[in-house]
């Protein structure tokens, strides 16, 4: 019920993670996580967003549902960024268990990935069959 804050239960040198000092190569290595997969996935969200708001405000009322469709992917993709945010800090730093002793596992992306995919496919399935019922 009352579930510490991330700062709290993830550890790095045996340091909480909000009094940690990173080394410069660590600062490095963190930045470029954020820079590669969080920065990704919310430009994504964003031009999704942008063509979305194209498509609104351009085209007429038959391709709103189009403009739609992007609408919701791009609040997918933010979704999946911000569940990848959360993930990422379980790879950098330690956590500590209930039973008081750091874990420290590997885990790689690849259960964003194949949310990510599944949202892509479903999106662009949709998006065929949009355009497919739009009046020649």
């Amino acid at each position: 019920m009352f579930e510490r804050r991330a700062a709290d239960r993830y550890h790095l040198r045996r340091h909480r993670a909000r009094s940690v000092v990173l080394t410069p190569s660590e600062i490095v290595e963190v930045r470029a996580a954020q820079r590669t997969f969080e920065g990704a996935y919310v430009r994504t969200s964003l031009s999704q967003f942008s063509f979305a708001l194209i498509v609104l405000k351009i085209f007429t009322a038959e391709f709103y549902s189009i403009g739609a469709l992007f609408a919701v992917y791009g609040a997918g993709v933010l979704t999946i960024s911000l569940f990848r945010r959360q993930q990422g800090n379980r790879q950098f730093f330690e956590e500590i268990g209930e039973d008081g002793l750091n874990r420290k596992r590997f885990r790689t992306s690849g259960n964003v990935v194949v949310v990510l995919t599944v949202l892509s496919v479903a999106a662009y399935a949709c998006l065929l069959g949009l355009t497919l019922s739009l009046k020649v």
